[in-house]
């Protein structure tokens, strides 16, 4: 049985939209990720419930993944809530740069939100009457951040480490290290004293030695061939966009490869560019087989019925 302080209450919520996690005290009611944009309305009726006549205080952003940040704009216009997210994403945001955000790159939609405040590396985060402290988390993201409670030994660790394994290493696919930061990450982890982990999507967990075993045994997999990592991703972008508009046909599937720079770059990285048909079709083909997340009808993919 995992306890948790009263004044945390984890939304698990599944792998389209993150894990929400509340933190409640007598001045401020903060959630931290917000989940995906097509989850908005349910994850402020979460919120809502339970708060109850209460408003939403603060939101913060680990990271600035739409599953991660999808929310924020709803929830800003049912609260005047404050926002905090990483600093070094303020100038993407505040000019909503499609380049550098990922959503369009990913294939992915987050609707416009604002931000009131930043966090760094090195902040401290009064939230849940505890002390957080902001740890830097790249790897995963070049931007992300976790929040660890000395006094609790509590982790919140976004997508860089699961019960079993962690997110996508997004910049290896586009020429930029990534495998290094996610080594760095976990050794950080393995440093601190943590009694549970709350991570970005799946349960909270304690079993923290052994999952960072495997952490550090899947980063070493993907370093020996870095197209492993690859096909990863687009597994996982596919699945991703299955599970938002539920059917696909393989035409949009192969149009999504060429206008979305990160799944551009990992098919790029398996195949040359007249090849993605066949590409396309082994890695829905694997997503399909042995009751997989996916199946196809024809030409259409089909998110399984779970």
């Amino acid at each position: 049985m995992i306890t948790l302080p009263e004044s945390i209450r984890v939304f698990e919520r599944g792998w389209l939209s993150s894990n929400n996690v509340l933190l409640v005290d007598e001045t401020c009611a903060a959630l931290v990720d917000t989940g995906y944009a097509t989850h908005a309305p349910q994850t402020v009726a979460l919120v809502r419930q339970a708060l109850a006549a209460r408003p939403l205080d603060l939101i913060v952003n680990t990271h600035l993944h739409s599953d991660h940040c999808g929310g924020n704009a709803l929830l800003q216009a049912t609260w005047p809530c404050r926002t905090v997210i990483p600093a070094s994403e303020a100038d993407a945001v505040r000019a909503w740069d499609d380049v550098r955000l990922t959503f369009r790159a990913t294939g992915q939609t987050c609707e416009r939100f604002t931000f009131t405040d930043t966090i760094v590396p090195g902040s401290h985060l009064r939230l849940g009457a505890l002390d957080w402290q902001v740890l830097g988390a790249p790897g995963h993201d070049p931007h992300s951040l976790m929040l660890y409670c000395a006094h609790e030994r509590i982790l919140i660790s976004a997508d860089a480490l699961w019960e079993n394994g962690f997110g996508v290493i997004f910049p290896e696919l586009e020429g930029e290290s990534g495998f290094a930061e996610e080594q760095a990450v976990l050794d950080t982890i393995a440093r601190l004293d943590v009694r549970v982990v709350i991570p970005g999507h799946g349960a909270p967990f304690t079993n923290v030695e052994q999952a960072l075993e495997r952490a550090f045994s899947r980063v070493a997999w993907l370093r020996a061939d870095p197209a492993r990592n690859a096909r990863n991703a687009l597994k996982v972008l596919i699945v991703f966009k299955l599970l938002d508009v539920r059917t696909l046909s393989f035409d949009t599937l192969l149009r999504m490869l060429d206008d979305a720079a990160v799944m551009r770059a990992a098919a790029s990285m398996l195949k040359p560019r007249h090849e993605w048909p066949a590409l396309v079709k082994d890695i829905v083909g694997e997503l399909a087989a042995k009751n997989g997340p996916l199946e196809t009808d024809g030409m259409r993919i089909v998110a399984r019925q779970s």
